[in-house]
């Protein structure tokens, strides 16, 4: 299954969103919505269903919860067609809510949740139109949902939310793409198919919040959907903009800033685009963990910015002997021929390319490097669960963090650092982590980080190795010769030098990565008309607060306890 990001998404900082239903008649609503799993089926008519399970906790200083408020993603939808229950129960008092615009009112009745009590509230909400989009040509449809959320001063606590998207009948596993995920989710959902055969998108996130909104999205060939269902957006909601938001901007910031807005959400977009350098193929969803990968093709995997990849290489090439750093600013290489080690192909052909003298031609075989490594890494993937390989390389990562950060002595912690640094930098957090593992107590530099920082020589090969006790029993050879640095000194010398290195290799980034995101992973084709793609309307217009600005939007606006 493909992967595109989302297609210029913009919300307006003057939009308001999430707005609750406010309690009536002076009744007090506080709540934990602990579980709410949607199921949302698109289907073949243009329309959508959705389901909900929402597991709510009254709290005992509240009064009973005796209505919830519902979003649904646009006005063109049958009440009559909404059903409901609680805790399997059949409820019948489904109304227009007076409070969330467009959106239902389910009236619990007896069932209503005590304080202190818990309930599981089902809505499912069948038929409902104009919620799929013209995406990046005629030929695909764009769709985006975002599930009911509630009012700050309602709802606390973390929900455990799960979004399932069931894609249209009869379309084929590797024809769809997925839109970005949210804040808090796993970049890439789990894929799979339902009891139906449908292929199914799901996204999970065991630390949401339910008073904020987050947008899932998804593309899929128009093939699939009934001529003149899909509808063509407007130049706006081709930009990611509502018609709510450029009415506030425009009464608070003029033209200047409505253009300003379009720039904007054009770069952002752009940037982000340019920077997914890993191809859609790679999405394809296999069963098992892919083992046997080198921190640098994890790193691959896991989409890490470029220039921290070739570093790492950097670091993998001096630790085999293969190269040598002998000047750090401008950064020059040479290569140690023969090797201390053989070569992996993609650090051979990294040495090749980083001593070359000349910047731009460096940078160009340093692109091929790349290239090449990221079609190795699709090609061995083939068959694998993404989700579940990337899962295992994080838990390979934390591991070796772990492993530095319990060890019992200076030496056996300098020792644990030098073999697997390549597997550390894989952390996001790479630099702070660093320096808070090694804050205090002396390191050892290892034999070969000479050949990473001149100024940091350790000679040439130990002599004399010493045993020195591992933390989990045996031992490691170290020597008492090798120079010493204070910790905090050490982490400041790594951290900037990791910096530094990943500066000189890699000037800019997001050009680099431009120019290897056209290979591995190009654009779509613009369509005849040159429109580009994936956008739609948010459900409401001036008065709905909760208007989506979002690309192929089909938004459910807040709903909230009464």
């Amino acid at each position: 299954m493909k992967r595109i990001g989302k297609i210029l998404v913009f919300v307006s900082a003057l939009v308001l969103a999430g707005l609750a239903a406010f309690p009536a008649g002076g009744q007090t609503y506080l709540f934990s919505l602990d579980a709410e799993v949607v199921d949302v089926y698109w289907q073949a008519d243009g329309t959508v269903t959705v389901d909900y399970a929402m597991t709510f906790t009254n709290d005992f200083s509240a009064d009973p919860m005796e209505y919830v408020d519902v979003g649904v993603p646009t006005e063109d939808y049958d009440l009559s067609r909404v059903q409901a229950s609680i805790d399997g129960q059949p409820l019948s008092d489904i109304s227009a809510s007076p409070y969330v615009t467009p959106g239902v009112a389910v009236g619990l009745g007896a069932r209503a949740i005590p304080p202190g009590g818990t309930g599981t509230l089902a809505v499912s909400i069948e038929g409902v139109r104009g919620v799929m989009y013209e995406g990046s040509g005629s030929d695909t449809v764009s769709v985006n949902f975002s599930p009911n959320w509630f009012g700050s001063e309602y709802v606390y606590g973390a929900t455990d939310l799960t979004v399932y998207f069931h894609l249209p009948p009869g379309v084929l596993p590797e024809e769809p793409r997925w839109h970005g995920a949210p804040d808090g989710f796993p970049s890439e959902p789990v894929t799979g198919l339902d009891a139906d055969g449908r292929v199914v998108y799901q996204w999970r996130n065991p630390q949401a919040r339910g008073d904020t909104q987050y947008v899932f999205g998804a593309s899929f060939p128009s093939t699939y959907v009934d001529t003149g269902a899909v509808i063509r957006p407007s130049a706006l909601q081709r930009l990611g903009i509502s018609e709510g938001a450029l009415f506030t901007i425009l009464c608070f910031g003029g033209f200047a800033g409505f253009f300003a807005l379009i720039i904007g959400a054009a770069v952002v977009s752009g940037e982000r685009r340019k920077l997914a350098y890993l191809p859609p193929k790679i999405a394809i969803e296999g069963h098992g963990i892919k083992r046997g990968l080198t921190a640098v093709e994890a790193a691959v995997l896991l989409q890490t910015p470029l220039d921290r990849v070739l570093t790492m290489m950097l670091f993998s090439t001096i630790k085999k002997n293969g190269a040598r750093v002998v000047q750090e600013t401008p950064l020059k290489v040479e290569a140690v021929d023969p090797p201390g080690q053989e070569l992996r192909d993609y650090e051979a052909t990294f040495v090749k390319g980083i001593v070359d003298g000349n910047a731009r031609e460096r940078s160009r075989k340093l692109q091929t490097v790349v290239v090449d490594l990221v079609k190795a890494v699709q090609l061995k993937m083939k068959g694998f669960s993404l989700q579940e390989t990337r899962d295992y390389y994080k838990a390979i990562m934390e591991k070796a963090w772990k492993e530095v950060e319990q060890a019992s002595t200076p030496e056996v912690k300098s020792e644990r650092y030098a073999e697997s640094i390549e597997w550390t930098m894989l952390d996001r957090e790479f630099d702070d982590r660093t320096e808070r593992t090694f804050r205090s107590g002396p390191v050892f530099l290892p034999q070969w980080w000479g050949g990473f920082s001149p100024t940091h020589s350790t000679g040439r090969a130990m002599a004399s190795p010493v045993a020195v006790p591992k933390a989990s029993g045996g031992s490691v050879s170290t020597s008492p010769s090798l120079p010493q640095l204070p910790g905090a000194a050490f982490a400041a010398s790594v951290v900037k030098g990791v910096q530094n290195t990943a500066g000189n290799l890699v000037s800019n980034l997001s050009s680099f990565t431009g120019s290897v995101t056209k290979v591995t992973n190009p654009p779509p084709p613009p369509s005849a008309s040159g429109r580009s793609g994936g956008f739609g309307g948010g459900g409401g217009g001036h008065s709905c607060a909760c208007a989506c600005a979002c690309a192929g939007c089909a938004c459910a606006c807040a709903g909230g306890g009464r």
